[in-house]
Protein backbone atom coordinates (compact mmCIF):
# COMPACT_ATOMS: atom_id res chain seq x y z
CA UNK A 1 0.00 0.00 0.00
CA UNK A 2 1.03 3.72 -0.38
CA UNK A 3 1.93 4.73 3.04
CA UNK A 4 3.99 8.51 3.00
CA UNK A 5 1.44 11.00 1.81
CA UNK A 6 -0.48 13.65 3.50
CA UNK A 7 -3.84 14.53 1.98
CA UNK A 8 -4.46 12.18 -0.60
CA UNK A 9 -5.55 14.77 -3.55
CA UNK A 10 -2.32 16.43 -2.97
CA UNK A 11 -0.65 13.67 -3.56
CA UNK A 12 0.29 14.18 -7.01
CA UNK A 13 1.51 17.73 -7.06
CA UNK A 14 3.43 17.27 -3.95
CA UNK A 15 4.87 14.31 -5.91
CA UNK A 16 6.06 16.48 -8.81
CA UNK A 17 7.20 19.39 -6.35
CA UNK A 18 9.74 16.61 -4.56
CA UNK A 19 10.62 15.41 -7.98
CA UNK A 20 11.67 18.76 -9.38
CA UNK A 21 13.62 19.41 -6.59
CA UNK A 22 15.57 16.27 -6.44
CA UNK A 23 16.53 15.91 -10.23
CA UNK A 24 17.41 19.96 -11.49
CA UNK A 25 20.16 18.72 -13.53
CA UNK A 26 17.81 17.69 -16.42
CA UNK A 27 14.04 19.44 -15.69
CA UNK A 28 12.14 22.10 -14.35
CA UNK A 29 9.13 23.12 -13.72
CA UNK A 30 6.60 24.64 -15.71
CA UNK A 31 3.29 25.07 -15.58
CA UNK A 32 1.47 21.76 -15.99
CA UNK A 33 4.30 19.46 -16.08
CA UNK A 34 8.32 19.93 -16.92
CA UNK A 35 10.42 20.39 -19.12
CA UNK A 36 13.86 20.10 -19.71
CA UNK A 37 16.58 21.98 -18.04
CA UNK A 38 19.20 21.77 -20.76
CA UNK A 39 19.93 23.49 -24.24
CA UNK A 40 17.87 22.12 -27.43
CA UNK A 41 18.63 22.52 -30.76
CA UNK A 42 16.95 25.40 -32.11
CA UNK A 43 14.30 24.46 -34.97
CA UNK A 44 14.09 21.13 -33.76
CA UNK A 45 11.51 18.80 -33.23
CA UNK A 46 10.37 18.68 -29.73
CA UNK A 47 8.85 15.30 -28.00
CA UNK A 48 6.16 15.93 -25.37
CA UNK A 49 5.00 12.95 -23.87
CA UNK A 50 2.59 12.78 -20.84
CA UNK A 51 -0.31 10.99 -18.93
CA UNK A 52 -1.32 10.26 -15.16
CA UNK A 53 0.95 10.62 -12.38
CA UNK A 54 1.32 6.95 -10.56
CA UNK A 55 4.08 5.22 -13.43
CA UNK A 56 7.15 6.57 -12.53
CA UNK A 57 9.86 6.11 -14.40
CA UNK A 58 6.82 7.41 -16.88
CA UNK A 59 6.29 10.06 -17.54
CA UNK A 60 9.04 12.67 -16.27
CA UNK A 61 11.41 10.46 -15.69
CA UNK A 62 11.72 10.08 -19.30
CA UNK A 63 12.43 13.64 -20.27
CA UNK A 64 15.59 14.73 -20.69
CA UNK A 65 18.91 15.42 -24.08
CA UNK A 66 17.86 12.45 -26.37
CA UNK A 67 14.96 12.09 -24.55
CA UNK A 68 11.35 13.70 -24.09
CA UNK A 69 11.39 17.68 -23.79
CA UNK A 70 8.61 18.08 -21.74
CA UNK A 71 6.16 16.10 -19.91
CA UNK A 72 2.81 16.90 -19.20
CA UNK A 73 2.07 15.35 -15.63
CA UNK A 74 -1.79 14.44 -14.50
CA UNK A 75 -3.36 13.63 -11.05
CA UNK A 76 -2.91 9.74 -10.14
CA UNK A 77 -4.44 7.35 -13.07
CA UNK A 78 -5.47 10.41 -15.24
CA UNK A 79 -5.00 12.21 -18.15
CA UNK A 80 -3.58 16.24 -17.66
CA UNK A 81 -5.84 18.47 -18.71
CA UNK A 82 -5.58 20.36 -22.19
CA UNK A 83 -4.27 23.46 -20.06
CA UNK A 84 -1.17 21.44 -18.87
CA UNK A 85 -0.01 19.88 -22.34
CA UNK A 86 -0.95 23.12 -24.07
CA UNK A 87 1.34 24.92 -21.41
CA UNK A 88 3.84 22.26 -21.40
CA UNK A 89 4.22 22.57 -25.14
CA UNK A 90 4.58 26.12 -25.45
CA UNK A 91 7.76 26.02 -22.81
CA UNK A 92 9.25 22.57 -24.88
CA UNK A 93 8.64 23.89 -28.54
CA UNK A 94 12.06 24.56 -30.34
CA UNK A 95 10.33 26.46 -33.57
CA UNK A 96 10.78 23.05 -35.43
CA UNK A 97 6.97 21.70 -34.71
CA UNK A 98 6.13 19.66 -31.51
CA UNK A 99 4.96 15.95 -31.38
CA UNK A 100 2.93 14.71 -28.53
CA UNK A 101 3.14 10.96 -27.20
CA UNK A 102 0.75 9.58 -25.04
CA UNK A 103 -0.85 6.04 -24.41
CA UNK A 104 -4.23 5.35 -26.00
CA UNK A 105 -6.59 6.00 -23.12
CA UNK A 106 -9.95 8.11 -23.56
CA UNK A 107 -9.21 10.62 -21.40
CA UNK A 108 -5.47 11.07 -23.20
CA UNK A 109 -7.17 11.24 -26.34
CA UNK A 110 -9.58 13.62 -25.23
CA UNK A 111 -7.01 16.01 -23.63
CA UNK A 112 -4.20 16.03 -25.79
CA UNK A 113 -6.29 16.18 -29.17
CA UNK A 114 -7.75 19.45 -27.14
CA UNK A 115 -4.23 21.16 -27.12
CA UNK A 116 -3.08 19.79 -30.59
CA UNK A 117 -6.11 21.51 -32.10
CA UNK A 118 -4.89 25.07 -29.92
CA UNK A 119 -1.35 24.43 -30.81
CA UNK A 120 -2.10 24.35 -34.67
CA UNK A 121 -4.71 27.62 -34.05
CA UNK A 122 -1.70 29.75 -32.51
CA UNK A 123 1.07 28.49 -36.03
CA UNK A 124 2.59 25.41 -34.39
CA UNK A 125 3.03 22.12 -36.58
CA UNK A 126 1.70 19.91 -33.72
CA UNK A 127 1.12 16.35 -34.19
CA UNK A 128 0.16 13.32 -32.05
CA UNK A 129 0.99 9.56 -31.62
CA UNK A 130 -1.17 7.10 -29.34
CA UNK A 131 1.13 3.99 -28.07
CA UNK A 132 -1.33 0.83 -28.89
CA UNK A 133 1.48 -1.72 -27.71
CA UNK A 134 -1.03 -3.98 -24.81
CA UNK A 135 -2.03 -7.39 -26.90
CA UNK A 136 -4.92 -7.60 -24.41
CA UNK A 137 -6.39 -4.45 -24.54
CA UNK A 138 -8.07 -5.36 -27.53
CA UNK A 139 -8.15 -8.10 -30.34
CA UNK A 140 -5.77 -7.29 -33.49
CA UNK A 141 -8.53 -6.51 -35.76
CA UNK A 142 -9.11 -3.36 -33.23
CA UNK A 143 -5.67 -2.27 -32.57
CA UNK A 144 -6.39 1.13 -32.66
CA UNK A 145 -8.44 0.56 -29.30
CA UNK A 146 -5.65 -0.77 -27.56
CA UNK A 147 -3.72 1.13 -25.03
CA UNK A 148 -0.05 1.90 -24.30
CA UNK A 149 1.82 0.77 -21.69
CA UNK A 150 5.71 -0.42 -21.26
CA UNK A 151 5.42 -0.01 -25.14
CA UNK A 152 5.41 3.75 -24.25
CA UNK A 153 9.27 4.20 -23.97
CA UNK A 154 10.01 2.33 -27.49
CA UNK A 155 8.43 5.01 -29.05
CA UNK A 156 9.32 7.76 -27.34
CA UNK A 157 12.80 6.97 -27.34
CA UNK A 158 13.17 6.52 -31.04
CA UNK A 159 11.17 9.74 -31.41
CA UNK A 160 13.12 11.71 -29.36
CA UNK A 161 16.71 10.21 -31.40
CA UNK A 162 14.81 11.36 -34.83
CA UNK A 163 14.22 15.13 -33.52
CA UNK A 164 17.47 14.88 -31.62
CA UNK A 165 18.70 14.11 -35.26
CA UNK A 166 17.65 16.99 -37.01
CA UNK A 167 14.50 14.75 -38.49
CA UNK A 168 11.72 17.04 -39.74
CA UNK A 169 8.37 16.43 -37.93
CA UNK A 170 6.95 14.49 -40.88
CA UNK A 171 9.65 12.08 -40.84
CA UNK A 172 9.53 11.80 -36.52
CA UNK A 173 6.14 10.95 -37.11
CA UNK A 174 6.99 8.01 -39.18
CA UNK A 175 8.95 7.06 -36.99
CA UNK A 176 7.24 6.97 -34.12
CA UNK A 177 4.30 4.91 -36.32
CA UNK A 178 6.33 2.79 -37.46
CA UNK A 179 7.79 2.01 -33.67
CA UNK A 180 4.43 1.45 -32.32
CA UNK A 181 3.01 -0.77 -34.89
CA UNK A 182 6.53 -2.79 -34.36
CA UNK A 183 5.80 -2.73 -30.32
CA UNK A 184 3.96 -5.41 -28.58
CA UNK A 185 3.59 -5.67 -24.49
CA UNK A 186 1.47 -8.27 -22.49
CA UNK A 187 1.42 -8.31 -18.56
CA UNK A 188 -0.04 -10.32 -15.50
CA UNK A 189 -0.41 -9.03 -11.98
CA UNK A 190 -0.40 -11.29 -8.83
CA UNK A 191 -2.26 -8.07 -6.93
CA UNK A 192 -3.37 -4.84 -7.29
CA UNK A 193 -2.33 -0.82 -6.36
CA UNK A 194 -3.85 1.11 -3.63
CA UNK A 195 -4.50 4.52 -4.00
CA UNK A 196 -2.62 7.15 -1.28
CA UNK A 197 -5.51 7.08 1.25
CA UNK A 198 -6.81 4.62 0.57
CA UNK A 199 -7.13 0.54 2.71
CA UNK A 200 -7.64 -1.26 0.19
CA UNK A 201 -6.25 -2.16 -3.85
CA UNK A 202 -8.53 -0.78 -6.31
CA UNK A 203 -8.52 -5.05 -7.41
CA UNK A 204 -7.49 -8.09 -5.37
CA UNK A 205 -6.64 -11.32 -6.81
CA UNK A 206 -7.55 -14.94 -4.44
CA UNK A 207 -4.84 -16.43 -2.75
CA UNK A 208 -2.73 -18.17 -5.72
CA UNK A 209 -4.04 -16.43 -8.49
CA UNK A 210 -2.59 -14.51 -11.00
CA UNK A 211 -4.49 -11.66 -13.42
CA UNK A 212 -3.71 -11.45 -16.68
CA UNK A 213 -3.62 -9.03 -18.73
CA UNK A 214 -4.35 -6.31 -16.74
CA UNK A 215 -3.75 -2.28 -17.33
CA UNK A 216 -1.33 0.00 -16.09
CA UNK A 217 -4.41 1.82 -13.74
CA UNK A 218 -5.09 -0.70 -11.23
CA UNK A 219 -7.95 -2.19 -13.93
CA UNK A 220 -8.35 -6.13 -13.12
CA UNK A 221 -7.20 -8.48 -15.61
CA UNK A 222 -8.98 -9.81 -18.78
CA UNK A 223 -8.42 -13.93 -16.91
CA UNK A 224 -7.14 -15.02 -14.17
CA UNK A 225 -4.79 -18.46 -14.10
CA UNK A 226 -3.11 -20.17 -11.03
CA UNK A 227 0.64 -18.68 -10.35
CA UNK A 228 3.02 -20.39 -12.35
CA UNK A 229 6.51 -20.92 -12.01
CA UNK A 230 8.79 -18.42 -13.42
CA UNK A 231 9.54 -20.49 -16.14
CA UNK A 232 6.08 -21.02 -16.61
CA UNK A 233 4.98 -18.00 -16.60
CA UNK A 234 8.26 -16.38 -19.47
CA UNK A 235 6.82 -19.21 -22.13
CA UNK A 236 3.22 -17.37 -21.05
CA UNK A 237 4.36 -13.94 -21.87
CA UNK A 238 6.75 -14.85 -24.84
CA UNK A 239 3.96 -17.65 -26.50
CA UNK A 240 1.30 -14.44 -26.47
CA UNK A 241 3.75 -12.29 -28.16
CA UNK A 242 5.06 -14.21 -30.75
CA UNK A 243 1.27 -14.88 -32.12
CA UNK A 244 1.09 -10.86 -33.12
CA UNK A 245 4.32 -10.77 -35.08
CA UNK A 246 4.18 -7.41 -36.88
CA UNK A 247 3.35 -7.72 -40.54
CA UNK A 248 5.99 -8.34 -42.91
CA UNK A 249 8.21 -9.94 -40.23
CA UNK A 250 9.03 -13.52 -39.07
CA UNK A 251 10.45 -14.61 -36.03
CA UNK A 252 13.19 -16.52 -37.31
CA UNK A 253 16.31 -14.01 -37.40
CA UNK A 254 14.50 -11.25 -36.38
CA UNK A 255 16.77 -8.44 -33.66
CA UNK A 256 14.13 -7.14 -30.86
CA UNK A 257 14.68 -5.14 -27.86
CA UNK A 258 12.93 -7.14 -24.87
CA UNK A 259 11.34 -4.81 -22.56
CA UNK A 260 10.82 -6.98 -19.08
CA UNK A 261 8.79 -4.07 -16.28
CA UNK A 262 8.55 -4.55 -13.17
CA UNK A 263 5.01 -2.73 -12.18
CA UNK A 264 5.71 -1.46 -8.60
CA UNK A 265 6.15 -4.29 -5.96
CA UNK A 266 8.04 -7.36 -7.70
CA UNK A 267 11.46 -6.71 -7.02
CA UNK A 268 14.48 -6.34 -9.56
CA UNK A 269 15.96 -9.88 -8.41
CA UNK A 270 12.59 -12.02 -9.42
CA UNK A 271 12.83 -10.06 -12.98
CA UNK A 272 15.91 -11.43 -13.10
CA UNK A 273 14.86 -14.91 -12.68
CA UNK A 274 12.43 -14.57 -15.38
CA UNK A 275 13.91 -13.09 -17.92
CA UNK A 276 16.46 -16.15 -17.58
CA UNK A 277 13.89 -17.73 -19.57
CA UNK A 278 12.75 -15.32 -21.50
CA UNK A 279 16.37 -14.89 -23.04
CA UNK A 280 15.97 -19.09 -23.56
CA UNK A 281 12.77 -18.61 -25.26
CA UNK A 282 13.53 -15.64 -27.53
CA UNK A 283 16.87 -17.72 -28.78
CA UNK A 284 15.41 -20.93 -29.56
CA UNK A 285 11.99 -19.06 -31.38
CA UNK A 286 15.62 -17.40 -33.43
CA UNK A 287 15.12 -14.00 -32.29
CA UNK A 288 18.20 -11.82 -31.32
CA UNK A 289 17.88 -9.58 -28.33
CA UNK A 290 19.18 -6.49 -28.61
CA UNK A 291 19.99 -3.85 -25.19
CA UNK A 292 17.21 -5.94 -23.01
CA UNK A 293 15.61 -3.49 -20.27
CA UNK A 294 15.08 -5.38 -17.31
CA UNK A 295 13.62 -3.32 -14.38
CA UNK A 296 10.97 -0.35 -13.64
CA UNK A 297 9.98 1.45 -16.76
CA UNK A 298 5.96 2.22 -16.33
CA UNK A 299 4.84 1.12 -12.88
CA UNK A 300 1.31 1.29 -10.99
CA UNK A 301 2.44 1.94 -7.27
CA UNK A 302 2.55 -0.80 -5.48
CA UNK A 303 1.01 -3.53 -7.96
CA UNK A 304 3.08 -6.81 -8.30
CA UNK A 305 3.47 -7.99 -11.95
CA UNK A 306 5.20 -7.80 -14.70
CA UNK A 307 4.96 -6.78 -18.31
CA UNK A 308 6.88 -8.36 -21.14
CA UNK A 309 7.21 -5.88 -24.19
CA UNK A 310 9.27 -6.73 -27.74
CA UNK A 311 9.93 -4.14 -30.25
CA UNK A 312 10.65 -4.82 -33.16
CA UNK A 313 13.74 -3.18 -34.97
CA UNK A 314 14.95 -2.44 -38.04
CA UNK A 315 18.37 -0.93 -39.34
CA UNK A 316 17.06 3.09 -38.32
CA UNK A 317 14.55 2.07 -35.61
CA UNK A 318 17.76 0.27 -34.31
CA UNK A 319 20.00 3.34 -34.54
CA UNK A 320 17.37 5.40 -32.97
CA UNK A 321 17.03 2.95 -29.85
CA UNK A 322 20.94 3.11 -29.10
CA UNK A 323 21.21 6.66 -29.24
CA UNK A 324 22.45 8.48 -26.43
CA UNK A 325 19.83 10.03 -24.17
CA UNK A 326 20.37 10.99 -20.57
CA UNK A 327 17.03 11.61 -18.38
CA UNK A 328 16.48 11.13 -14.83
CA UNK A 329 15.18 7.04 -15.74
CA UNK A 330 17.33 6.50 -18.48
CA UNK A 331 20.78 7.00 -19.69
CA UNK A 332 23.02 5.62 -22.41
CA UNK A 333 25.97 6.32 -24.17
CA UNK A 334 27.22 10.28 -23.67
CA UNK A 335 25.73 13.52 -23.62
CA UNK A 336 26.66 16.88 -23.59
CA UNK A 337 24.29 19.33 -22.74
CA UNK A 338 24.55 22.90 -21.72
CA UNK A 339 21.79 24.09 -19.19
CA UNK A 340 19.45 26.25 -19.42
CA UNK A 341 19.85 29.85 -18.01
CA UNK A 342 17.21 30.79 -14.97
CA UNK A 343 14.26 31.66 -16.69
CA UNK A 344 14.20 30.58 -20.08
CA UNK A 345 11.20 28.62 -21.11
CA UNK A 346 9.51 29.57 -18.04
CA UNK A 347 5.68 30.09 -18.68
CA UNK A 348 3.91 32.71 -16.32
CA UNK A 349 0.29 32.78 -16.23
CA UNK A 350 -1.12 35.69 -16.80
CA UNK A 351 -4.16 37.27 -14.25
CA UNK A 352 -7.46 37.37 -16.50
CA UNK A 353 -9.61 40.20 -16.25
CA UNK A 354 -13.09 40.45 -15.18
CA UNK A 355 -15.71 41.64 -17.48
CA UNK A 356 -18.43 44.41 -16.58
CA UNK A 357 -21.97 42.58 -14.71
CA UNK A 358 -24.75 43.98 -13.23
CA UNK A 359 -25.70 43.28 -10.00
CA UNK A 360 -28.44 41.15 -10.77
CA UNK A 361 -25.43 38.98 -12.41
CA UNK A 362 -23.27 39.24 -9.70
CA UNK A 363 -26.10 38.10 -7.59
CA UNK A 364 -26.42 35.02 -9.37
CA UNK A 365 -22.78 34.44 -9.22
CA UNK A 366 -23.06 34.00 -5.86
CA UNK A 367 -25.52 31.48 -6.22
CA UNK A 368 -23.44 29.51 -8.46
CA UNK A 369 -20.40 29.61 -6.41
CA UNK A 370 -22.89 28.02 -3.32
CA UNK A 371 -24.10 25.63 -5.73
CA UNK A 372 -20.30 24.95 -6.50
CA UNK A 373 -19.71 24.81 -2.83
CA UNK A 374 -22.76 22.36 -2.07
CA UNK A 375 -21.71 19.85 -5.26
CA UNK A 376 -17.51 19.90 -3.17
CA UNK A 377 -19.28 19.12 -0.12
CA UNK A 378 -21.36 16.13 -1.64
CA UNK A 379 -17.97 15.23 -3.44
CA UNK A 380 -15.86 15.26 -0.51
CA UNK A 381 -17.91 13.20 1.64
CA UNK A 382 -18.12 10.38 -1.20
CA UNK A 383 -15.19 10.40 -3.05
CA UNK A 384 -14.52 7.05 -1.42
CA UNK A 385 -17.61 5.29 -2.37
CA UNK A 386 -17.04 6.66 -5.90
CA UNK A 387 -13.71 5.47 -6.21
CA UNK A 388 -14.53 1.99 -5.03
CA UNK A 389 -17.48 1.90 -8.00
CA UNK A 390 -14.85 3.04 -9.89
CA UNK A 391 -12.18 0.39 -9.37
CA UNK A 392 -14.95 -1.88 -9.89
CA UNK A 393 -13.91 -2.00 -13.87
CA UNK A 394 -11.90 1.04 -14.36
CA UNK A 395 -9.03 2.44 -12.20
CA UNK A 396 -10.93 4.12 -8.96
CA UNK A 397 -9.38 7.45 -9.45
CA UNK A 398 -13.12 9.04 -10.06
CA UNK A 399 -13.46 9.96 -6.49
CA UNK A 400 -10.10 11.86 -6.51
CA UNK A 401 -9.92 12.97 -9.53
CA UNK A 402 -13.62 15.10 -9.07
CA UNK A 403 -12.45 16.45 -5.44
CA UNK A 404 -9.46 17.88 -7.28
CA UNK A 405 -11.56 19.12 -9.54
CA UNK A 406 -14.70 20.18 -8.13
CA UNK A 407 -12.13 22.14 -5.73
CA UNK A 408 -10.58 23.94 -8.15
CA UNK A 409 -13.54 25.11 -9.13
CA UNK A 410 -14.72 26.64 -5.82
CA UNK A 411 -11.71 28.39 -5.25
CA UNK A 412 -11.96 30.01 -9.08
CA UNK A 413 -15.20 30.57 -8.37
CA UNK A 414 -14.51 32.59 -5.43
CA UNK A 415 -11.92 34.63 -6.52
CA UNK A 416 -14.26 35.31 -9.60
CA UNK A 417 -16.84 36.73 -7.14
CA UNK A 418 -14.59 38.39 -4.85
CA UNK A 419 -13.99 40.81 -7.76
CA UNK A 420 -17.18 41.27 -8.82
CA UNK A 421 -17.78 38.87 -11.76
CA UNK A 422 -21.17 38.21 -13.15
CA UNK A 423 -22.57 34.47 -13.66
CA UNK A 424 -21.25 33.38 -17.23
CA UNK A 425 -17.48 34.57 -16.04
CA UNK A 426 -17.83 32.89 -12.62
CA UNK A 427 -19.20 29.84 -14.75
CA UNK A 428 -16.03 30.29 -16.89
CA UNK A 429 -13.37 30.35 -14.20
CA UNK A 430 -14.88 27.11 -12.44
CA UNK A 431 -15.21 25.42 -16.06
CA UNK A 432 -11.11 26.13 -16.92
CA UNK A 433 -10.09 25.59 -12.92
CA UNK A 434 -12.48 22.31 -13.14
CA UNK A 435 -10.35 20.36 -16.56
CA UNK A 436 -7.31 21.89 -15.33
CA UNK A 437 -6.98 20.46 -11.86
CA UNK A 438 -9.30 17.66 -12.38
CA UNK A 439 -7.47 16.25 -15.81
CA UNK A 440 -8.88 13.13 -16.72
CA UNK A 441 -12.03 12.28 -18.57
CA UNK A 442 -14.26 13.57 -16.44
CA UNK A 443 -12.75 16.66 -15.74
CA UNK A 444 -12.88 17.97 -19.47
CA UNK A 445 -16.53 16.84 -19.40
CA UNK A 446 -17.12 18.86 -16.36
CA UNK A 447 -15.30 21.88 -17.60
CA UNK A 448 -17.44 21.35 -20.73
CA UNK A 449 -20.54 20.98 -18.94
CA UNK A 450 -19.87 24.46 -16.75
CA UNK A 451 -18.71 26.42 -19.85
CA UNK A 452 -21.80 25.66 -21.75
CA UNK A 453 -24.28 26.80 -18.89
CA UNK A 454 -21.97 30.21 -19.12
CA UNK A 455 -22.34 30.27 -22.36
CA UNK A 456 -26.22 30.18 -21.84
CA UNK A 457 -26.47 32.88 -19.29
CA UNK A 458 -25.00 36.21 -19.27
CA UNK A 459 -23.04 39.02 -16.91
CA UNK A 460 -26.08 41.33 -17.75
CA UNK A 461 -29.00 39.85 -16.41
CA UNK A 462 -29.86 37.59 -12.90
CA UNK A 463 -29.91 33.45 -14.92
CA UNK A 464 -33.42 32.62 -15.24
CA UNK A 465 -35.02 28.90 -15.66
CA UNK A 466 -35.13 29.03 -19.40
CA UNK A 467 -31.13 30.02 -19.28
CA UNK A 468 -30.14 27.31 -16.95
CA UNK A 469 -32.29 24.89 -18.58
CA UNK A 470 -30.83 26.21 -22.20
CA UNK A 471 -27.27 25.91 -20.86
CA UNK A 472 -27.84 22.17 -19.21
CA UNK A 473 -28.91 21.07 -22.68
CA UNK A 474 -25.75 22.94 -24.65
CA UNK A 475 -23.84 20.65 -21.66
CA UNK A 476 -25.06 17.48 -23.18
CA UNK A 477 -24.83 18.57 -26.79
CA UNK A 478 -21.47 19.17 -26.22
CA UNK A 479 -20.35 16.22 -24.00
CA UNK A 480 -22.07 13.71 -26.51
CA UNK A 481 -20.45 15.80 -29.19
CA UNK A 482 -16.95 15.66 -27.37
CA UNK A 483 -16.64 12.54 -25.92
CA UNK A 484 -18.65 10.42 -28.57
CA UNK A 485 -20.80 8.70 -25.80
CA UNK A 486 -24.75 8.55 -26.13
CA UNK A 487 -27.47 7.33 -23.91
CA UNK A 488 -26.98 3.52 -23.13
CA UNK A 489 -22.99 3.54 -23.34
CA UNK A 490 -22.83 3.63 -19.00
CA UNK A 491 -21.78 7.13 -18.95
CA UNK A 492 -22.63 10.55 -17.39
CA UNK A 493 -24.80 10.99 -20.44
CA UNK A 494 -27.45 8.18 -19.07
CA UNK A 495 -28.19 10.89 -16.41
CA UNK A 496 -27.02 13.96 -18.27
CA UNK A 497 -29.73 13.52 -21.00
CA UNK A 498 -32.85 12.55 -19.16
CA UNK A 499 -32.05 14.82 -16.27
CA UNK A 500 -32.05 17.54 -19.64
CA UNK A 501 -35.57 16.27 -20.45
CA UNK A 502 -37.27 16.54 -17.23
CA UNK A 503 -35.78 19.87 -16.90
CA UNK A 504 -37.03 21.29 -19.93
CA UNK A 505 -40.66 19.87 -19.74
CA UNK A 506 -40.89 21.06 -16.44
CA UNK A 507 -39.41 24.68 -17.53
CA UNK A 508 -41.46 24.57 -20.75
CA UNK A 509 -44.56 24.51 -18.66
CA UNK A 510 -43.79 27.42 -16.65
CA UNK A 511 -42.35 25.47 -13.73
CA UNK A 512 -40.02 27.77 -11.01
CA UNK A 513 -36.27 26.29 -11.83
CA UNK A 514 -36.23 25.14 -7.94
CA UNK A 515 -39.54 23.02 -8.59
CA UNK A 516 -38.72 21.83 -12.37
CA UNK A 517 -34.80 21.39 -10.74
CA UNK A 518 -36.20 19.22 -8.06
CA UNK A 519 -38.07 17.00 -10.23
CA UNK A 520 -35.53 16.59 -12.69
CA UNK A 521 -32.96 15.27 -9.59
CA UNK A 522 -34.84 12.43 -8.97
CA UNK A 523 -35.09 11.21 -12.15
CA UNK A 524 -31.31 12.08 -12.21
CA UNK A 525 -31.16 9.63 -9.28
CA UNK A 526 -33.13 7.17 -10.81
CA UNK A 527 -31.25 7.30 -14.01
CA UNK A 528 -27.99 6.93 -12.38
CA UNK A 529 -29.31 3.45 -10.20
CA UNK A 530 -30.40 2.08 -13.71
CA UNK A 531 -26.71 2.55 -14.94
CA UNK A 532 -25.88 -0.37 -13.17
CA UNK A 533 -27.53 -2.83 -15.39
CA UNK A 534 -25.81 -1.09 -18.58
CA UNK A 535 -22.57 -2.77 -19.86
CA UNK A 536 -19.76 -0.32 -20.56
CA UNK A 537 -19.23 0.43 -24.05
CA UNK A 538 -16.81 3.68 -23.70
CA UNK A 539 -13.37 3.86 -22.07
CA UNK A 540 -11.59 1.68 -19.97
CA UNK A 541 -14.22 -0.09 -18.41
CA UNK A 542 -15.44 -1.31 -21.29
CA UNK A 543 -12.37 -4.35 -21.30
CA UNK A 544 -13.91 -5.09 -18.29
CA UNK A 545 -17.92 -4.94 -18.77
CA UNK A 546 -19.09 -8.07 -17.39
CA UNK A 547 -17.58 -7.51 -14.10
CA UNK A 548 -19.27 -3.42 -14.18
CA UNK A 549 -22.78 -5.64 -14.56
CA UNK A 550 -24.27 -4.86 -11.42
CA UNK A 551 -22.76 -1.91 -10.42
CA UNK A 552 -23.85 2.30 -11.33
CA UNK A 553 -21.01 4.32 -13.16
CA UNK A 554 -19.36 6.08 -11.05
CA UNK A 555 -19.41 9.41 -13.25
CA UNK A 556 -23.46 9.25 -12.96
CA UNK A 557 -23.46 8.58 -9.54
CA UNK A 558 -21.17 11.62 -9.00
CA UNK A 559 -23.56 13.79 -11.38
CA UNK A 560 -26.60 12.70 -9.62
CA UNK A 561 -25.35 13.68 -6.36
CA UNK A 562 -24.37 17.16 -7.28
CA UNK A 563 -27.38 17.74 -9.20
CA UNK A 564 -29.30 16.26 -5.79
CA UNK A 565 -27.20 18.88 -3.95
CA UNK A 566 -27.56 21.96 -6.44
CA UNK A 567 -31.73 21.30 -5.73
CA UNK A 568 -30.95 22.07 -1.93
CA UNK A 569 -28.85 25.29 -2.36
CA UNK A 570 -32.08 26.17 -4.57
CA UNK A 571 -34.32 25.22 -1.84
CA UNK A 572 -32.08 27.26 0.61
CA UNK A 573 -32.29 30.68 -0.73
CA UNK A 574 -33.84 31.30 -3.85
CA UNK A 575 -32.14 34.01 -5.16
CA UNK A 576 -31.81 33.48 -9.39
CA UNK A 577 -34.89 34.46 -10.64
CA UNK A 578 -37.48 31.83 -11.58
CA UNK A 579 -39.07 32.62 -14.39
CA UNK A 580 -38.26 34.49 -17.39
Amino acid sequence: MTRLFNEPAAFADEMIEGFVASHGRWIKRVSGGVVRNTRSTPDSVALVIGGGSGHYPAFAGLVGQGLAHGAAMGNLFASPSAQQIYNVAKAANNGGGVLLGYGNYAGDVLHFTQAQDRLRAEGIDCRSIAVTDDVSSAPLAERAKRRGIAGDLTVFKVAAAAAEAGCSLDAVVEIAERANDRTRSFGVAFSGCTLPGADHPLFSVPEGRMAVGMGIHGEPGIDETDIPTADELAELLVAKLLTEVPDGLTAAGARVVPILNGLGSVKYEELFVLYRRVAQLLAEAGLEAVDPQVGELVTSFDMAGTSLTLFWLDAELETLWNAPADAPAFRRGAVTAEALEAGVADLTEAVVSIPEATAESRAGAVRILAALVAAKAVVDANAEELGRIDAIAGDGDHGIGMERGVRAAVDAATDAVARGAGAATTLYFAADAWADKAGGTSGALWGMALRAVGDAVDNANAPDAGAVAAGVAGAAAAIMDFGKAKPGDKTLVDVLVPFRDALATDVGAGKSLTEAWGAAALTAEQAAENTAQLMPLMGRARVHAQKSLGTPDAGAVSMALIIRAIHNTLIERTTIKEKA
